[in-house]
């Protein structure tokens, strides 16, 4: 298993990710003075990108085809690549910054959003940990990891009205089936 996370966790996009993470989770825990501070945070951990744009039909445009057959769909053909199985910082690191900047404008207080953006990223590397041990020979250790591992490997192929207790991608999540 430690081969595993330092696999995942030194993984470029990984790294930069979390270090944003960490810094963010830092100045969050140093601005959290209300409730408010929390229903920020699990705001932005049940906003992510996955359940709305990965598993949509696929688009028209040779552009947006292309783009999302590289961030999403290629993944499948060759699961073992981590280049394809994370997203590359080139997606995330725009979308994050073009959703904190919507928060900032909403709201006008740097505290509120860096709370959201820790909560968005601290989610983002959550679904890539839980998409990555699902990639890789690692036995889970409990029932709900076994479903998530079965649900990442199925999801492709079945008809996404099969998928209403999931968060409309395939990809389980207790979490974000309560922001449907």
């Amino acid at each position: 298993m430690r081969r595993y996370l330092f696999e995942f966790f030194f993984f470029s996009d990984i790294f930069v990710m979390s270090l944003v993470c960490v810094c963010g989770l830092g100045l969050t825990l140093a601005w959290a003075n209300s409730l408010v501070t929390v229903a920020v945070f699990l705001g932005g951990v049940a906003l992510y990108a996955h359940r709305f744009l990965f598993h949509l039909p696929p688009p028209k445009h040779p552009f947006l085809l292309k783009l999302l057959k590289r961030l999403h769909y290629d993944h499948h053909e060759d699961p073992d690549k981590l280049e394809l199985l994370f997203l590359p910082l080139w997606y995330s690191v725009p979308q994050f910054v073009l959703v904190g900047s919507i928060v900032y404008l909403v709201t006008g207080k740097i505290a509120i959003t860096t709370t959201f953006l820790s909560g968005a990223v601290l989610y983002h590397l959550y679904y890539e940990w839980k998409h990555y041990i699902a990639h890789r020979p690692i036995k889970p250790l409990t029932p709900w990891g076994e479903e998530i591992e079965k649900i990442s490997f199925v999801a492709p192929f079945q008809e996404r009205a099969l998928l209403v207790w999931r968060d409309q991608s395939g990809h389980g999540s207790p979490f974000s089936d309560f922001s449907r």
